[in-house]
């Protein structure tokens, strides 16, 4: 790597990737993503919009637990 070739640093645990969007409007979630996240096929993610923040692709996993606590059997 030449010295002006530095990698950039970022914030730790903090991470971007680029994606493409296809034909049918697909994207694939890159490798590095996926096994970071634990991102399995078959898994279900929340596809969230702000018009003015942008998107945001939390898993499932994440409200379920959310709606458990709230929503959940209370013996």
């Amino acid at each position: 790597m030449s010295p002006d070739k530095k990698p950039k640093k970022h914030p730790k645990g903090k991470y971007a990737w680029t994606v493409t969007v296809g034909e049918k409007g697909q994207i694939v979630i890159p490798k590095q993503a996926r096994d970071l996240f634990d991102i399995r096929p078959g898994d279900s993610l929340v596809l969230l919009g702000d018009e003015k923040r942008g998107l945001a692709i939390p898993p499932k996993s994440t409200f379920s637990a959310l709606f458990e606590r709230l929503f959940g059997d209370e013996q």
